[in-house]
């Protein structure tokens, strides 16, 4: 499947000042005192920092924003920013955030999941979840988003096979 990056990265950048942005971090975080948008590259936003929530206490959270203007099944993982280059997307590399928040405009929810988590879950699924969409397990998909210069790869997963493998990475397990 194949779709437009540049008009992803704008559908994005649309929201970057959304009323609904403050709404979800409030809900999400009980003492939320305070949020900035980070916008210019820079060691931030390629760590996966789109925003910065200040709390009450002094703390500060980091997250990497992503929304879909449709209400798909799947959460999209990106694991490659550059095919011709082999350079590893958000999925499949270190990120500086706290969180993803995964939004979806029309159903008006967004998921807020833990990064280290998130990263722990692909480097256990990911290949398994590439050769599913590889062989048309339904359910998974190869997305490829074209900006003109390079190509972004992704896998659609559903939903629910997502939460189950960042819940399984939640959990630890060791040897007596």
């Amino acid at each position: 499947m194949q779709h437009d990056f540049a008009t992803s990265l704008a559908i994005s950048a649309a929201q970057v000042d959304a009323p609904w942005w403050e709404l979800v971090y409030r809900q999400a975080f009980p003492d939320f005192s305070v949020m900035h948008s980070v916008r210019c590259d820079g060691w931030a936003q390629r760590g996966g920092i789109d925003r910065v929530v200040s709390l009450a206490s002094g703390k500060t959270i980091t997250v990497d924003e992503k929304v879909r203007q449709k209400d798909y099944p799947d959460l999209l993982w990106e694991y490659l920013s550059d095919v011709k280059r082999q350079t590893p997307g958000w999925a499949a590399k270190d990120m500086a955030c706290d969180y993803i928040a995964y939004a979806y405009i029309p159903s008006r929810k967004c998921y807020l999941l833990p990064a280290l988590q998130v990263r722990k879950a692909w480097i256990e699924n990911g290949k398994d979840w590439i050769s599913k969409a590889t062989s048309s397990t339904v359910g998974f998909r190869v997305v490829n988003a074209d900006n003109g210069h390079y190509t972004t790869r992704s896998v659609a997963v559903p939903i629910k096979e997502s939460f189950r493998a960042i819940q399984t990475a939640m959990i630890i397990r060791w040897a007596a």
